[in-house]
């Protein structure tokens, strides 16, 4: 884990108002270790803390935008770090059966193409669309 990952996460949490305490900084290290979205049971099992306390800081920690929630088909919210953050640009995969969520990226020519099409969208509507995110919600390999 970088240095800069860290003093990026501590000017945010600061600019909101909030400090980088112990508990914040154990959730953004098992967050940065992971290889997809994970649930907050996922992510106490990899570190224990206080279940209430990883509710509490994890809705600091999106607020402050070092974290984004990732809805799938289930009733559990699943988080990751902030893509700006990570350098990783992805999308997701859900499955509607098993409720998994997984990463995976797409060709840069395809990337070249949702940008040029967020263009298209941004003059025929007038919406002015800051980045994108592709999730596919369908039937995963297990569940297949």
């Amino acid at each position: 884990m970088t240095d800069g990952l860290h003093e990026t996460v501590f000017a945010r949490l600061r600019a909101a108002g909030q400090r980088y305490t112990s508990n914040r900084r154990s959730l953004v290290e098992v967050l940065e270790s992971a290889d997809r979205p994970l649930t907050i049971a996922e992510t106490l099992e990899r570190r224990p803390l206080p279940q209430s306390s990883a509710y509490r800081n994890l809705a600091i920690l999106e607020q402050a935008n070092v974290v984004h929630r990732v809805t799938g088909t289930d009733e559990f919210a699943r988080y990751e770090l902030a893509e700006e953050l990570t350098d990783h640009h992805h999308h997701h995969l859900i499955c509607t059966s098993c409720g998994a969520v997984s990463d995976f990226t797409v060709p840069s020519s395809l990337e070249r193409t949702l940008e040029a099409t967020m263009g298209q969208i941004a003059s025929h509507t007038g919406f002015r669309p800051e980045r994108h995110r592709l999730d596919f919600i369908g039937t995963c390999h297990d569940c297949g």
